[in-house]
């Protein structure tokens, strides 16, 4: 019997031994891997489209909100994007300075002013987000994107070539008239001209 009792207070002192040099492999690390923010001009208005994924595998994360972070040369804007749901956040924000009505026309940029009945630059309304920015998207963790305002192209960033409340584009040649406009009228003379064409051939018979 004492043999045994040696044997297993062996046996119990060699498992706390290895207990004591036991050391348990760290949590995995949540990430936002497989997460795309991307700018585009719709309906000349800017706006910033963004698909966040959240990946927890040990549920280290406390806080599901997700906000962007715009920075640049000292100056930064937070834009709340919601919460995630099951690992997931899909949607769309407009870009800082930016402003729709109702119907989802433009009624504003950044770095815009409308005075004295037209569009003028101006260095306020968030015009620096539309220099060199850094972006990021802050969960906890937090994640650097490419991220840009749309190109100079776009009437998104020339809102003088965007006729406010209709957001119809007005031609580069300076005309009052929208291009709607002009292309109504060059069916209405097309349609003239084909009539008077019309009367012709049938004096001609």
């Amino acid at each position: 019997m004492v043999g045994v009792a040696a044997a297993l207070t062996l046996g119990a002192s060699g498992a706390a031994n290895a207990l004591d040099g036991y050391t348990p492999p760290p949590p995995s690390s949540a990430t936002l891997a497989g997460t795309s923010v991307i700018s585009d001009c719709e309906r000349d208005a800017p706006w910033i489209n963004y698909h966040i994924v959240l990946t927890d595998p040990d549920g280290q994360v406390t806080n599901h909100e997700a906000v962007l972070v715009l920075s640049a040369e000292g100056q930064s804007v937070e834009v709340p994007l919601g919460t995630i749901v099951g690992g997931e956040l899909s949607g769309r924000v407009l870009w800082p300075g930016a402003s729709v009505d109702g119907s989802g026309n433009p009624t504003g940029w950044p770095g815009w002013a409308f005075e004295n009945g037209r569009w003028v630059e101006t260095s306020g309304n968030y015009a620096w987000t539309r220099g060199e920015i850094s972006a990021l998207i802050r969960v906890n963790p937090d994640l650097e994107v490419p991220l840009a305002y749309p190109p100079a192209t776009a009437p998104c960033a020339d809102p003088t070539s965007v006729s406010v409340g209709t957001a119809a584009i007005l031609p580069t040649t300076g005309s009052a008239l929208p291009v709607v406009a002009l292309c109504a009228g060059v069916l209405l003379v097309g349609v003239g001209g084909a009539a008077i064409a019309h009367r012709r051939r049938r004096t001609a018979r």
